[in-house]
C-alpha cells in the first residue's frame, strides 16, 4: 500500500481527496494510516514498523485538529 507523498508521486494526485497534503504514512483515505508490512517496500522489520507506529500517533493528532 502506498503512503504519504509517495501515494501521489507514484499514484497521482487523483489518488488524494483533500486539498492539503497527506501525512507521512496517511493512506488514500484520509485519517487512515499504516505503517508496517502493510506498506509497499516494507523492509519487514519489527523495529521499522515500530518506529512507523509511533510516527503516526503524531499524524493522528494532527489529523485529528484539522477536522
Amino acid at each position: 500500500m502506498l503512503t504519504g507523498p509517495d501515494m501521489i508521486a507514484q499514484g497521482g494526485a487523483e489518488t488524494w481527496p483533500l486539498e492539503r497534503d497527506p501525512f507521512p504514512l496517511e493512506t488514500s483515505v484520509p485519517g487512515i494510516f499504516a505503517v508496517g508490512d502493510a506498506r509497499r517496500g516494507s523492509v519487514k522489520r519489527v523495529a521499522s514498523a515500530v518506529g512507523e507506529g509511533s510516527v503516526v500517533v503524531a499524524a493522528v493528532h494532527a489529523h485529528l485538529a484539522t477536522s
